[in-house]
């Protein structure tokens, strides 16, 4: 049966293998499936299951084209200068899911802290320059 979901995420990255590796060991993500590529480094592409979600996954390959002029800019965060984008993950224990990214090798962006809005809430930058948000309500806080 075909199980939908209303957004999924694709990410580029520069070792799409690594970063399986990474996301793994950082945010507990299960890979699901992995397309090698015809040149045996890169993947064509992957995905993952994320906290109940699946995120889709894949290496650079600028000789297809990707990024250039009327198309889509496709490389990694870190040829084409940052990302605008956050990934947010609601978790059991935000300190201890942004202690689990860093140990794997994220950088804390915004260390944890009580959030005027009711959360315990943190962000974290992966090695691949994708940045990732922490939050887990605090108690008594109204939850919309």
């Amino acid at each position: 049966m075909f199980e939908q979901q209303g957004v999924v995420p694709h990410l580029v990255v520069a070792d799409a293998s690594a970063a399986l590796a990474f996301y793994g060991k950082a945010l507990g993500a299960t890979e699901t499936l992995r397309v090698p590529a015809e040149d045996g480094r890169r993947l064509m592409h992957a995905e993952l299951e994320i906290n109940g979600a699946r995120v889709f996954l894949r290496d650079h390959f600028p000789e297809f084209g990707l990024g250039g002029e009327g198309c889509s800019r496709q490389g990694p965060p870190s040829e084409l200068g940052g990302t605008p984008v956050t990934l947010h993950l609601e978790v059991e224990n935000c300190d201890a899911a942004m202690a689990r990214a860093v140990a794997a090798g994220a950088t804390v962006t915004m260390p944890a802290e009580d959030a005027f809005w009711g959360a315990r809430y943190g962000q974290v930058l992966d090695p691949f320059g994708h940045a990732w948000s922490f939050a887990h309500p605090l108690p008594g806080a109204q939850q919309g």
